[in-house]
This record gives C-alpha cells, sequence and structure tokens, in this order.
C-alpha cells in the first residue's frame, strides 16, 4: 500500500464518502444521488447512502452504460489523484469482460448507421419508395 493509503486508514466509512473518494463520482451529492437512485448495490441489495462499508465488501457500481462489480481493497478519507483512488479497489475479472462484450456490441449497433445525412437526391429516392410503398399498402378500400 502507498503512504497516503496507511495514513488515512479507518476500519469503516460511509458508502457515498468512499465512492467520492475512489473517484467514481465527482462530488458526494453525485454519489448520494446515484446511491438513492439504486446505481450501487451489495449482495445484490440497494444500498443506503450511510452503509458502512468495509475492506473486502463487494460492490455492484452503475455509471452510464457501465456496470462495474468491485472489491473494497482499502478505505480513504481523502480523495486523492486517480492513481492513488485506483488503489482503493479492484474491479473483477468477470466484471470487466462483460463491460468489454457489452461495449463491442454497443460498437457494432452504431456501424448500422450512415457515415452522412442524405443527399437531396437519395431523399427524393427515399420519399418516392415510401410513396410507393403506401400505395400498395393502403388500408382503405381496395
Amino acid at each position: 500500500m502507498s503512504k497516503s493509503l496507511e495514513n488515512d486508514a479507518v476500519e469503516t466509512m460511509r458508502i457515498d464518502k468512499w465512492l467520492w473518494a475512489a473517484r467514481f463520482f465527482k462530488t458526494r451529492s453525485i454519489a448520494k444521488a446515484a446511491i438513492e437512485g439504486g446505481k450501487v448495490h451489495h449482495n445484490n441489495e440497494r444500498v443506503k447512502v450511510s452503509k458502512e462499508i468495509r475492506v473486502g465488501m463487494e460492490l455492484i457500481i452503475q455509471q452510464g452504460f457501465d456496470k462495474k462489480t468491485v472489491v473494497v481493497k482499502a478505505l480513504s478519507n481523502t480523495r486523492g489523484p486517480a492513481p492513488v483512488a485506483q488503489q482503493l479497489y479492484e474491479e473483477t475479472e468477470v466484471s470487466i469482460a462483460r463491460r468489454e462484450l457489452i461495449a463491442s456490441q454497443r460498437k457494432l449497433h452504431n456501424l448500422a448507421r450512415p457515415d452522412h445525412r442524405p443527399s437531396k437526391k437519395d431523399r427524393r429516392q427515399i420519399n418516392r419508395f415510401k410513396q410507393d410503398n403506401d400505395q400498395h399498402w393502403s388500408y382503405g378500400d381496395e
């Protein structure tokens, strides 16, 4: 462990403060809002803001599209630089693999989009195609 982690060593601390110190969220109020919104779980149950955490606990934290499963390695009362904050937790191998798989699927899904907006000629062809299909599939008198 680094010296900064040893100086700040504590037995338990509030989860919102730890999430802030581990740099999962920029402020404690954002961490609190995420916890209250059900974005943080322990033992597959939502946690409260005042939940006391200990070293060795496994947390599931959702940030945007990403859902990380981390094991608490150390506790710190202060928010330090990112390399020090990353020593406070370890993400599980299963979590890393799952996030990479989901990210690659999202990337493939976004490849289906065209690279540019339709030109005037393209829009005319699209409109012509839609009009032709609307006439064939009319639901009125046949």
